[in-house]
């Protein structure tokens, strides 16, 4: 699935937690089981839908979320499931995080037609997380029946809360939130590093923006949404976006006719492959667009599109040392009207 279908079926991923840690069984054989990572226990972690108490450290961790498989590597687990969300990575795992799932193979759960319960069952966890599953109060009730469900942090609607927000939530429920604040901390010092030897980027507008329309309409990223890895660089998200959304944690719909709204000094489209940007190219306004004739647009690949949807610290981590060379050429209006240019 592509950028923009995967953001309007799946911005519906956020994390649920509920008051009573349900019953869950503990069976400790079967695949890819949990390293012994080491963590406090008993946790209490408030969410959404109240609390909810881990016992123990966990051994079978069913990653009901579609993008919470990161931290749980990086804090030194091995679920033993995880859920695709898009393109198709070997075990819903992309390539930044790879190396920490190593050999292990966990069962791989698909959201597209719901929450597989029943499979979900069969796998024995002896806990859910889904802080970025897009849960409603009857899925987080069904899913807490099973084993202790962690949901999405309070604040944040049914699909969307901030990275750093859902890095720490997750890392509260395997018993490790003093290292998941770290995870977060190290990736926000990296950027402000990169951002301290770039001065050429403060105060530079920036917008970003999926890579191609769909129904005649692109969607584009407004403030604070998925957009950190250009703020916390010294780039400036333009105010305005956010009147063409349908609310909170949703992204701007702009038409061929609105398209000088994302005319900034540096566009950043999250293309997946060159046929995007043939697709970009049909609407009708778009090479009127001074950055794109003036060579201040960024083209990603697909696996650095995929970190700027993850928005994960290990995928934020990885976009930086990606994108940075990019970013250097659109500023400097350098930058070759191609996939990952």
């Amino acid at each position: 699935m592509s950028g923009a279908k995967r953001w309007r079926a799946s911005l519906a991923a956020v994390v649920v937690l509920i008051a009573v840690a349900a019953c869950g069984s503990g069976s400790e054989d079967g695949p890819a089981e949990a390293d012994g990572a080491g963590g406090a226990f008993p946790v209490t972690v408030d969410h959404e839908f109240g609390s909810t108490t881990v016992a123990s450290e966990p051994k079978r961790i069913v990653v009901a979320g579609l993008t919470e498989q990161d931290t749980v590597l990086q804090l030194g687990f091995q679920p033993v499931a995880t859920t695709e969300w898009y393109g198709e990575q070997p075990d819903a795992v992309w390539p930044w995080a790879q190396d920490l799932l190593g050999d292990d193979k966990p069962t791989v759960l698909d959201q597209t037609d719901g929450i597989q319960y029943e499979d979900i069952i069969g796998l024995e966890p002896d806990l859910i997380i889904a802080v970025n599953a897009g849960l409603d109060q009857e899925a987080y009730d069904r899913l807490s029946k099973i084993a202790p469900t962690v949901a999405q942090p309070k604040g944040g609607t049914q699909y969307f809360s901030p990275w750093d927000e859902q890095a720490i939530q997750t890392a509260k429920a395997l018993g490790k939130e003093a290292e998941g604040r770290q995870l977060v901390e190290d990736v926000k010092a990296k950027y402000a590093k990169v951002a301290a030897e770039h001065p050429e980027f403060k105060d530079k507008t920036a917008t970003f923006s999926q890579g191609e329309p769909y129904d005649g309409l692109l969607y584009v990223y407004p403030d604070g949404l998925s957009t950190e890895f250009l703020t916390y660089l010294g780039f400036v998200i333009p105010k305005g976006l956010e009147k063409y959304t349908d609310g909170p944690g949703t992204q701007a719909m702009i038409s061929d006719e609105r398209l000088d709204l994302i005319d900034q000094d540096v566009i950043v489209f999250a293309t997946e492959k060159s046929g995007n940007i043939d697709k970009l190219k049909g609407m009708p306004t778009f090479e009127t667009l001074k950055a794109v004739q003036e060579g201040r647009a960024v083209y990603t690949d697909p696996i650095v599109s995929g970190a700027l949807y993850f928005i994960t610290p290990l995928s934020l981590d990885y976009a930086l040392d990606q994108l940075t060379p990019q970013l250097e050429r659109a500023v400097k209006g350098e930058s070759p009207q191609q996939v990952g240019g």
